[in-house]
């Protein structure tokens, strides 16, 4: 793997300056020792021992070098290495200083007390991964972690802040050895293409996430799209030719820094000036597909490398310019072992020449490992567990593979977790081939406004179906939980998306329908005037004597009031005509039953009374008619005092009836006591009804009784319809409906009493004389 490469240039680097700085440990040069265990834990145990036991044969508990002075191993770039060299390291207390990723198990003191992590605890990287799905609205993603500590933890408090913010796990799977010893790749494979989430995140290092790597090569994650961490290394047991399925991967990687002097110092290494180098030798030839010229009898096949070229001309696959995250750590872990090694030797040996008396201080050196400050290098009192330094910031990489074997990557953006601040530019990032836009990661799709999320039962929250709001309510916006309540002066859209503001309305006389029963009032009132004013005119005619004059003349003006009473129910309401329309219908509707109650009984009586001598011919006096319509207006004028004065009706601005409009209108106020004004109007109409009926087959020349009886079947037929229609009518609609009521109602007594004797008087004069009456009262 010859990226790794650098770790070793980041030790020789790091050496230099601290051997060219007088001030840290003046007098004293640092020195290595490079052992390669090839990532195999076999040879990480032999390479110690060998290191151990010095130059020769490796034997345990036993030294062939008397001026080995090393202090420290720096080794471990997978935990499972780390456990395995400490299994032996920590039986001489040698410290070891471990620079891959954070895990928990190595902060174990009880089990594992030599080694020192310098990798940063990742402790943030939940919350930068829920930036990340926040960012894009991925709801709906799965999670692939390594079945340790380290991977439990991160599970754990990744799925606690996915709950705070409303996002869900599709899968959980856990990568172990099981999965290997059972042969089981395959539905291990599946189970994570099986769910519809489209990004699945990956956690874990490089050797806990062997198996899952090894998986890759052999089954390619199609239609998904990969979020790890730099401390898996993909590569690690991927093929070139496998490469190409990390396209469009997204990759958080603790944030680079830039370390002064690094590029100067790579400018300076090269074959030639470092001939006893055999690892940068066999590095130098394999990135530039060459052979170095001190090699005898080359090859004609091969070509020999050019004197010009140096790391500046290394592809970016090979190497990287900048210290990367476990070189950085590398660095890092050299500077303090020498400012530990300096403040040991300071208060451990006063002279510096005694240091070869002391040939193995490695044990005491962990506790100045963990005193001295990994940044300044300065004596901390209190001494901890070390640094291990949280990630404070992530830069986000994308990963691009090209033909001819090529891949690099890309920073995209950075996130800093703790402050919530995530800074991306999506137009540079490079997404699978699978997704020609930026992948959807959702369980259910997104409720549009007008719709809220109806949960399933037994389903994670993200898994939902859309309801439309109910009448009343809207959402305005994507995802409501709930829909909100309009305003009583707004009332919701078609769509149910927002808020609209209502229109004020009432029947007015501009309106169609109020001019057409203003119009049908105004003229029935004028054409009862025009009756009126006929049988004044012919108020000396037998028709009109022998119907009761007076009494035809009170009905005529009463029914004129009746037409314009109707005019007060139209118009924008006010206090006061919400006061006097009622009562004013009530009163003088009463006044009309009550003559033609009057009449009805005149006629009765005047029937009964034809014998001589008949007691009766004193009740068809005109003064007890009067006095009966008075009495009967006088009940109806007590009735709607009493209403007035307890419950009036009043004016009001319905919000509820029509639902894009507040209806300016009257409520009625007490309903009992208008229904009894109805109701004393009907009872007074009832009787008239059934007297006419029983005198409907009286001689002709009483005839009125037939056409009084239609007239209150028409008046009754219509105020019995009325009262279910306007129980079940609102707003405008019941305005009308009362309106018409009275107009027809009032109508059907015109022309049912009054439009026969219009007749008789205006088209057949000839029949309008007491000769004719006489012969037709003769039986």
């Amino acid at each position: 793997m010859l990226k790794h490469y650098q770790h070793f240039l980041t030790v020789q680097f790091a050496v230099d300056e601290i051997n060219k700085d007088p001030h840290l440990l003046p007098n004293i040069s640092l020195g290595y020792q490079l052992l390669n265990n090839f990532h195999e834990s076999r040879l990480a145990v032999e390479n110690s021992l060998m290191w151990l036991s010095g130059k020769g044969p490796t034997i345990p508990n036993y030294s062939c070098d008397g001026q080995h002075k090393s202090m420290v191993v720096i080794g471990g770039m997978s935990s499972t290495l780390s456990m395995t060299m400490a299994t032996l390291l920590g039986l001489y207390k040698v410290p070891q200083l471990s620079y891959g990723s954070f895990d928990l198990l190595l902060s174990d003191e009880v089990q594992y007390p030599y080694i020192y992590q310098l990798g940063s605890r990742e402790s943030t990287l939940h919350l930068a991964a829920i930036q990340l799905m926040l960012h894009f609205h991925w709801t709906w993603v799965g999670l692939v972690i390594s079945d340790d500590l380290t991977g439990e933890q991160f599970s754990k408090h990744l799925k606690e802040e996915m709950a705070w913010n409303g996002l869900c796990l599709a899968f959980t799977e856990r990568v172990s050895d099981k999965i290997k010893l059972e042969g089981d790749y395959m539905k291990f494979f599946y189970r994570i293409l099986g769910p519809s989430s489209n990004v699945i995140f990956i956690y874990g290092s490089t050797d806990s996430l062997k198996i899952f790597s090894e998986t890759l090569v052999y089954f390619a994650l199609y239609g998904k799209l990969l979020v790890i961490s730099a401390s898996w290394d993909y590569s690690a047991y991927s093929s070139d030719e496998m490469m190409s399925n990390f396209h469009g991967t997204i990759i958080f990687s603790q944030f680079k820094r830039e370390t002064p002097g690094f590029t100067d110092f790579l400018k300076s290494v090269h074959p030639q000036a470092n001939p006893e180098d055999i690892f940068l030798k066999s590095f130098w030839e394999i990135v530039f597909n060459c052979i170095l010229p001190e090699i005898k009898n080359l090859n004609k096949t091969h070509r020999q490398c050019e004197e010009s070229l140096t790391f500046a001309d290394v592809h970016p696959i090979y190497f990287d310019k900048t210290i990367m995250e476990l070189s950085s750590n590398i660095y890092s872990g050299v500077y303090l072992l020498a400012h530990a090694l300096h403040q040991m030797l300071q208060t451990e040996a006063k002279d510096l020449s005694e240091l070869p008396a002391h040939p193995l201080l490695s044990w005491k050196l962990l506790h100045f490992l963990k005193c001295v400050n990994p940044v300044s290098g300065i004596k901390d009192d209190l001494c901890g567990d070390g640094p291990s330094m949280t990630a404070e910031t992530y830069d986000i990489l994308n990963f691009r593979s090209f033909r001819d074997k090529i891949w690099i990557e890309v920073k995209v953006g950075e996130v800093i977790p703790q402050e919530k601040v995530l800074r991306i530019n999506e137009e540079d990032i490079d997404w699978p081939e699978d997704f020609p836009q930026i992948p959807t990661s959702i369980c259910s799709v997104a409720c549009d406004p007008g719709f809220r999320k109806q949960s399933l039962e037994g389903q994670p929250i993200c898994c939902f179906d859309c309801t439309l709001c109910p009448d009343g309510k809207i959402s305005n916006k994507t995802d409501a939980e709930q829909c909100m309540q309009c305003p009583e002066d707004h009332y919701p859209s078609k769509e149910k998306d927002r808020c609209l503001p209502k229109t004020v309305t009432y029947l007015a006389y501009e309106e169609t329908l109020g001019m057409i029963l203003a119009s049908l009032a105004f003229c029935l009132s004028i054409l009862t005037t025009f009756v009126l004013g006929v049988f004044v005119m012919h108020r000396d005619t037998p028709i009109v004597k022998a119907n009761n004059r007076s009494l035809s003349y009170i009905l005529l003006i009463s029914l004129t009031l009746c037409f314009l009473s109707s005019l007060l129910f139209l118009g924008r309401p006010t206090p006061v005509t919400c006061i006097l329309r009622q009562t004013t219908f009530a009163i003088v509707f009463t006044v009309a039953i009550a003559s033609i109650l009057a009449k009805t009984i005149t006629v009765v009586l005047a029937f009964r009374a034809t014998k001589p001598g008949s007691q009766l011919r004193r009740w068809l006096r005109p003064a007890v008619s009067h006095a009966l319509i008075f009495i009967c207006t006088l009940i109806q004028m007590c009735l709607c005092s009493i209403w007035l004065g307890t419950n009036p009706p009043f004016f009001e601005m319905d919000t509820h009836s029509e639902a894009s409009f507040i209806v300016i209108q009257c409520n009625e106020g007490s309903l009992v006591t208008f229904y009894c004004v109805l109701g004393y109007m009907g009872f007074l109409a009832l009787v008239s009804f059934t007297l006419a009926f029983l005198a409907r087959n009286l001689p002709d020349t009483f005839n009125e009784a037939k056409y009084l009886t239609f007239s209150m079947m028409v008046f009754c037929s219509v105020w019995i319809a009325f009262l279910p229609a306007y129980q079940s009518t609102k707003g405008k609609a019941m305005v009308a409906l009362e309106i018409f009521s009275i107009v027809v109602s009032s109508a059907g007594i015109l022309i049912c009493i009054f439009a026969p004797k219009c007749y008789v008087i205006l088209l057949r004069a000839d029949r309008n004389t007491l000769q004719i009456l006489k012969n037709k009262a003769s039986p």
